[in-house]
């Protein structure tokens, strides 16, 4: 927490407000709304989730993104120029530079970081210069920095682009996006959103991955890490690269929608429990019997609409010749 007097009041700044509760959000609130206080708050969190609503709309959110790997070697060079400045000659060689700015994740603190522990590793030579070199800033910056917040935003994205990559028949993306989530620790939050997908993106285009996404879930938590990167690998490149269908969840929405806006019919008496008006159709050629099974305020309502693909196609010509035997 940091204020200081200003004319028109006090201006604080308050560094990672998500730690504030929302009792002490609230008694901001009056100083904010009578000009007392100016608040510039900090957070590494999406504000809309952690910040108090009413504290959130007396303010502006500015969101800072990655900086560029260019932009981070202009920090470097002014980071040299500081420790050049505390009598500490230090130079670095151009490919030491761009290491540190590509595998800093876009945070200038982690590469000015590096830099320094690289400085401070590397012996002065004859002349008292202490020169950085890739070798030396390779050992130095371990880990290639990854974007990862568990509970923010970028977990998110990542799930995000994993699936948007696998419905957009893409297998390099998928893969990349999936090493990052690998990288990330996230083996359970793929397995589940890989069983998302195989009936959100591709069902009934092919009915036969879903069993097959289940099983190499199943062995990548029972195999782990890192022998569960090659179940998962395969099986979303055959994902990627499978024929597409959303038609199930079109399906299922259509009729929560008609559900929503036009509530709940009675259900026919013929197919009421022990109502013996009822057709049983094992009894009948082909296990089949016209009958009504529709709300007569729905009847002839069409929710499933088979979508092109060799699979559905046959799924068509079934329903087409249930339409003939029914009428």
């Amino acid at each position: 927490i940091g204020g200081f007097d200003t004319m028109n009041g006090i201006l604080l700044f308050l560094d990672e407000i998500q730690n504030f509760n929302k009792k002490q959000q609230q008694s901001l609130l009056e100083f904010i709304e009578n000009g007392k206080i100016t608040l510039i708050a900090s957070t590494t969190e999406n504000p809309y989730f952690y910040v108090y609503g009413a504290v959130l709309s007396r303010c502006t959110v500015f969101e800072f993104r990655e900086v560029s790997p260019k932009d981070i070697e202009k920090a470097l060079c002014r980071a040299i120029n500081v420790l050049k400045e505390s009598a500490v000659n230090v130079n670095a060689d151009e490919a030491a530079m761009l290491h540190i700015a590509e595998t800093s994740g876009g945070d200038v603190r982690k590469a000015i970081g590096t830099l320094e522990i690289s400085a401070f590793s590397t012996p002065c030579d004859e002349n008292g210069n202490v020169n950085i070199t890739l070798e030396t800033v390779e050992a130095c910056s371990g880990k290639r920095a990854t974007r990862f917040d568990r509970d923010g935003d970028s977990h998110y994205d990542l799930l995000s682009a994993f699936q948007k990559s696998i419905r957009g028949s893409d297998p390099d993306a998928a893969v990349h996006y999936l090493a990052r989530l690998l990288e990330g620790g996230e083996l359970e939050a793929i397995c589940r959103r890989l069983q998302i997908i195989v009936y959100e993106d591709i069902g009934l285009a092919n009915s036969s991955m879903g069993p097959k996404v289940v099983s190499a879930c199943i062995a990548a938590r029972e195999v782990g890490m890192p022998e569960a990167t090659i179940i998962l690998g395969t099986i979303i490149i055959e994902m990627a690269l499978s024929p597409k269908s959303n038609s199930g969840e079109s399906a299922i929405y259509n009729a929560i929608n008609t559900v929503k806006n036009n509530g709940s019919y009675p259900v026919p008496s013929h197919i009421k429990k022990n109502n013996p008006v009822y057709k049983y159709p094992h009894n009948y050629k082909n296990s089949i019997v016209k009958q009504e099974y529709l709300p007569k305020e729905l009847k002839g309502s069409k929710f499933y609409i088979p979508r092109e693909n060799t699979f559905e196609n046959k799924l068509k010509i079934i329903m087409e010749n249930l339409e003939k035997i029914n009428k």
